[in-house]
């Protein structure tokens, strides 16, 4: 395996494991300002017994996740030294705003909620955790922002062989970053309430807690339902502008060869045999990829067959179609666990009306593997999203190939890979553990963090709380 290969599967593993922390964090952040906004507003205890614990889970999940993203970061300089001294310029502006403005927003708001309990007013303190969730919100824009730009380069010029920026604003404006944009925090909202309806499921079936579970239960399937809905439509906004920026990952989604022909149809399976560049035993839908791609029941969507001549003739010789068969069924499982998600919303819904959600066993054993499923939709989506995009690391102007640090080795690189492996394995185990801890101990015990410091006054040996 060459360093090429090797730095991808670094870059790969390390980002999915990050992936994991980054929408559940959106996602609880923004419930949890949800739960506290109607304790304010209803007066009720219980949803500040919501707020603190759910809120206290979003607490260990946002620590370990900016371990995790710390470590990522790290490859920039590491592994991948040719595509920084590229595209550095661009890249680096939306990154270092995230962490200065956006983390830090996130850092200092979060310290205001965590020891403000009882101590500021109850809106100041329920405007502390929507402006953390607004942070988190911004993280994401920004990180996004850079993502886009790799998607979809504007606001630069090529000049003495790297990428100047020239316009910031085109940066934030940049149409990709505005249909992946929504899709990431919707998706984000789906993760966080159905890890709140799964654990809550299982309470429900444990029979424990049962007044606290419901009312969570009913919080967080809204939002998955109204999340669900919206992840349906912000795909499918953001298929339509694949077609006209990156047709190549578009056909490869859709196994796609030759021109799909007026009206296309949609390949629901095929086996796919990208050496004789053909597929077999397909079950299509007639005229939804048209759909899908312009929005009408017409139009034809170019193959990869026809694309390769076109960027061949443009960009040079080369291979410049992807590998299809992991972007083909990255996208389906993706979508298919996105219609399943609407599904369970709808379902769960309908039995919090009909009052019958703690007697349908089946549904709450089908909740709490459900946890699983926005997380497995999310990696499969930025799976799609990254190899969809191959050769290149910069859509048009630079190729993965070409943006490797060259003075890295094979060894340096494998060694590096099962390190990182084993810290995060750690990071996962140490998460677990904490997780099934503080959901054992359950809503009724105090979340509330208590800073307690010792009086040195020689005279008395009480201690006292710094924030009474």
């Amino acid at each position: 395996m060459d360093t090429v290969i090797l730095s991808r599967i670094q870059f790969a593993s390390t980002t999915l494991f990050h992936f994991i922390f980054v929408p559940l964090s959106i996602g609880l952040v923004f419930l949890v300002a949800i739960m506290e906004t109607m304790y304010v507003v209803k007066k009720d205890e219980q949803y500040k017994k919501m707020a603190k614990f759910w809120g206290h889970l979003f607490l260990i999940n946002f620590a370990v996740g900016v371990v995790t993203g710390i470590l990522q970061e790290f490859q920039f300089g590491m592994n991948w030294s040719e595509y920084s001294r590229f595209v550095g310029d661009v890249f680096g502006a939306p990154l270092a705003i995230e962490a200065l403005l956006a983390f830090f927003m996130e850092s200092t708001f979060l310290g205001l909620w965590i020891f403000g309990w009882d101590r500021l007013p109850k809106w100041l303190h329920c405007l502390c955790i929507w402006l953390v969730s607004l942070g988190t919100i911004f993280s994401a824009f920004f990180i996004l922002t850079a993502n886009s730009f790799m998607q979809h380069p504007v606001g630069m010029e090529l000049n003495n062989g790297r990428l100047e920026m020239n316009d910031f604003f085109k940066l934030l404006t940049n149409g990709q970053l505005w249909v992946e944009f929504p899709h990431t925090i919707l998706g984000s909202f789906a993760t966080g309430a159905f890890f709140i309806t799964g654990v809550s499921a299982i309470m429900l079936l444990k029979k424990k807690h049962v007044a606290f579970a419901k009312k969570s239960f009913q919080v967080a399937i809204i939002v998955g339902l109204v999340s669900g809905v919206g992840i349906a439509l912000s795909g499918h906004e953001q298929a339509g502008y694949l077609v006209k920026t990156q047709p190549m990952k578009m056909a490869a989604s859709e196994g796609l060869w030759e021109n799909s022909g007026s009206p296309g149809a949609w390949t629901v399976t095929a086996n796919i045999h990208p050496d004789e560049k053909k597929n077999t035993s397909e079950i299509k839908i007639p005229y939804l990829l048209s759909f899908l791609s312009y929005g009408k029941f017409s139009g034809s969507v170019p193959g990869m067959n026809q694309l390769q001549e076109q960027y061949t003739a443009k960009y040079g010789a080369g291979n410049y179609i992807p590998p299809v068969r992991t972007t083909f069924w990255s996208f389906r499982i993706m979508a298919g666990l996105g219609g399943v998600l609407c599904a369970l919303g709808i379902w769960g819904t309908y039995l919090l009306s009909r009052k019958k959600l703690q007697e349908s066993k089946l549904f709450l054993r089908i909740m709490t593997i459900a946890i699983a499923f926005p997380f497995l939709g999310s990696s499969a989506g930025w799976i799609m999203t990254e190899i969809g995009r191959q050769p290149w690391v910069v859509f048009g102007y630079m190729k993965t190939e070409d943006a490797v640090s060259p003075g890295v080795t094979a060894g340096e690189l494998l060694f590096s890979i099962i390190s990182f492996s084993f810290f995060y394995l750690i990071l996962a185990v140490i998460m677990v553990f904490l997780f099934v801890k503080e959901i054992k101990k359950g809503p009724d015990h105090d979340h509330e963090a208590h800073t307690k410091v010792v009086s040195t006054d020689p005279f008395t040996k009480e201690g006292y709380n710094v924030f009474s």
